[in-house]
C-alpha cells in the first residue's frame, strides 16, 4: 500500500460510472494537430510540399512509444537522435497519428525515397518541410477518439457528467502513471541529489559505457524530479477543488522552483502551507536553480461530444491543448479499469 496520495477529489465529488479503458490499441485514437501552416499543404503521396531544412513525417503507429519511434528513426535516417524533433509523448497502447521532423539540409531529391523506406515500417500518412525543428509544446494540442467498454452506471447520470465537463472542464492532474508503480518515482525522488541536476555528471564519463551510464542516471533523476514536481502541483490543485476556487477565471497552480512559487498573498500563503507538508520532496528544489512556473488548473475538453454503440459501449471525442491528458478528463467521470496495465498487458512485453 502506498504512503502517498495518487487518487485526487473529483470535479463532482463522486465518480458516477465505471468502465475498461484500452481494452484494444484502436479504442484509443490519438490525432496530433501542429496547427502549422505546412500541416494544411501536407500531402499524402510521395511529393513533398513546403521547403526548410526540415522533413516533417506524420506517422501512424501502433504499440511503439515517440522515443522508442525518434531511435529507430534517426538509426533508419542515418542522423543524430538530437536531429528527430517531435512534440510530445504520445502513448504506446493506442492508435496515434504523429508528427517527426528529420533534419536533411539539402537532400530533397531523396524525401520520395526516404519516405518508402519509412513507410515500411509505420504508414506515412502526410508529409511536408519546414524551417524548424518540431520541438516539444510546438503543435496546438492532440484530438482524441476514445471507446469505453462494459460501462456501469446510469446513462442519465453519465450525460449530465459529460455535459457539466463540456462546459466546465476536469481538475488539470497529472495522471497517476506519472508517479510510478504506488508512487515509487516520489520514493526515489526523496533519494536523488537536486544539485546533480544543474551539472553534466563527472563520475563514470570516462571509460567503456560511463557516459551512457551516465546520461540513463540523469535521465532517471529527471523522471523522478518532474513526479515530485507533478505530485505537489497536484496537492494543491486538490485544495483548491475541495474549497472550489479551481474554476476561477484564469486560476493555476505551481510547477515549483528554487524560492517556491510565484504566487503572492493568501495564493501563496497556501501553496507554501501544502507543499510543506511534505518537506522532503519541497527541499529538492532548494538548490536546482529551476525557475518556478504555473500550470492551468481546468482542463476544458474542446469540441466533446459522445454517443453510444451499444447499451455499455461508449464512444467519446474531444481535442485538448497541449499539457492535458484525455485519461485524467476521463478519470473525473468513471471510475477506469486500464485494460492495456498488469495482467492485460503480459503479452507487450
Amino acid at each position: 500500500m502506498s504512503h502517498w496520495r495518487l487518487d485526487w477529489p473529483t470535479s463532482g465529488g463522486a465518480r458516477v460510472a465505471q468502465a475498461q479503458l484500452k481494452t484494444a490499441p484502436a479504442d484509443f485514437f490519438v490525432d496530433e494537430v501542429l496547427g502549422l501552416t505546412g500541416e494544411l499543404t501536407a500531402s499524402a503521396s510521395t511529393a513533398v510540399a513546403g521547403s526548410g531544412e526540415h522533413l516533417c513525417l506524420r506517422l501512424e503507429k501502433i504499440g511503439d512509444n515517440t522515443e522508442f519511434v525518434a531511435r529507430e528513426l534517426a538509426r533508419l535516417v542515418g542522423c543524430r537522435s538530437f536531429d528527430v524533433g517531435f512534440c510530445g509523448l504520445k502513448d504506446r497502447h493506442a492508435v496515434t497519428r504523429q508528427w517527426f521532423s528529420l533534419y536533411r539540409p539539402g537532400r530533397e531529391a531523396e524525401d520520395a525515397e526516404l519516405i518508402q523506406e519509412v513507410s515500411a515500417r509505420w504508414p506515412v500518412v502526410s508529409a511536408f518541410r519546414d524551417a524548424r525543428k518540431l520541438r516539444r509544446g510546438d503543435h496546438r494540442g492532440n484530438r482524441f477518439a476514445i471507446t469505453l467498454r462494459n460501462v456501469g452506471g446510469d446513462r442519465k447520470a453519465i450525460e449530465e457528467v459529460l455535459q457539466r465537463l463540456a462546459t466546465v472542464g476536469a481538475p488539470n492532474y497529472f495522471g497517476p502513471q506519472r508517479f510510478g508503480r504506488d508512487g515509487a518515482n516520489l520514493d526515489r525522488a526523496l533519494h536523488i541529489d537536486p544539485s546533480a541536476l544543474n551539472r553534466r555528471s563527472r563520475s563514470g564519463g570516462k571509460g567503456r559505457g560511463g557516459k551512457k551510464r551516465a546520461g540513463s542516471e540523469g535521465a532517471k533523476n529527471v523522471l523522478y524530479f518532474s513526479a515530485a514536481r507533478s505530485w505537489l502541483f497536484n496537492e494543491v490543485l486538490a485544495a483548491r477543488v475541495q474549497d472550489g476556487s479551481w474554476t476561477e477565471v484564469s486560476a493555476t497552480g505551481p510547477l515549483w522552483g528554487d524560492g517556491g512559487t510565484t504566487a503572492s498573498g493568501p495564493l501563496e500563503t497556501l501553496e507554501r502551507d501544502i507543499v510543506g507538508r511534505t518537506p522532503g520532496l519541497a527541499d529538492l528544489f532548494s538548490v536546482t536553480r529551476m525557475k518556478p512556473e504555473r500550470r492551468p488548473l481546468v482542463a476544458r475538453p474542446e469540441d466533446l461530444v459522445w454517443h453510444w454503440l451499444s447499451n455499455d459501449c461508449l464512444e467519446l471525442s474531444f481535442f485538448l491543448s497541449p499539457g492535458q491528458y484525455a485519461t485524467t478528463i476521463l478519470n473525473d467521470v468513471f471510475e477506469l479499469e486500464d485494460m492495456s496495465l498488469g495482467r492485460h498487458n503480459e503479452q507487450q512485453g
